[in-house]
């Protein structure tokens, strides 16, 4: 079975090497620590601080192989090649709500990128799916737990 391509930003990527960087430099090492030192306090059968510092390091080595298995199968999106005509993947989309008659921003990213506060909506969401390949002054239906939401594309950019 293939593994999944997983499309980031050049900002995505570095925000995922950067916090791989620290694991391995940072993390590891101090959990290592952490294993050295409740070891020198003697009988291991019974030292629960040994114990939590080695389902620590657990944790994080698993954590690590998660993130390099996505960095493998990560390709970094070149914004020079989008068509800027259509909502893609990247896109940043000023969307009219009909209902209130309010705006809100959008850009669309990888699910790994998503932050709703900062407004970066994943690519796998009923909002996102529903924008996909329209363009701007297109109105768009999308069915969501909450309701039935219009909007209409006002903008669209890079």
């Amino acid at each position: 079975m293939g593994k999944e391509i997983i499309y980031l930003t050049a900002e995505g990527y570095k925000k995922l090497k950067d916090e791989l960087d620290h694991m391995r430099s940072v993390e590891r090492p101090a959990i290592s620590a952490a294993i050295a030192e409740a070891r020198d306090k003697g009988d291991l059968s019974e030292n629960a601080e040994y114990d939590a510092a080695r389902e620590a390091q657990g944790l994080l080595e698993l954590r690590i192989a998660k993130l390099e298995d996505t960095m493998a199968n990560a390709r970094v999106i070149d914004e020079s090649k989008l068509d800027k005509s259509k909502v893609q993947i990247l896109s940043k989309v000023t969307l009219l709500n009909k209902k209130n008659n309010r705006q809100v921003v959008y850009t669309i990213v990888a699910e790994h990128e998503a932050n709703l506060r900062e407004g970066k909506l994943a690519i796998g969401t009923p909002i996102a799916q529903a924008l996909l390949g329209h363009k701007k002054g297109e109105s768009i239906s999308v069915q969501v737990p909450a309701g039935l939401l219009e909007f209409e594309i006002t903008d669209i950019s890079i």
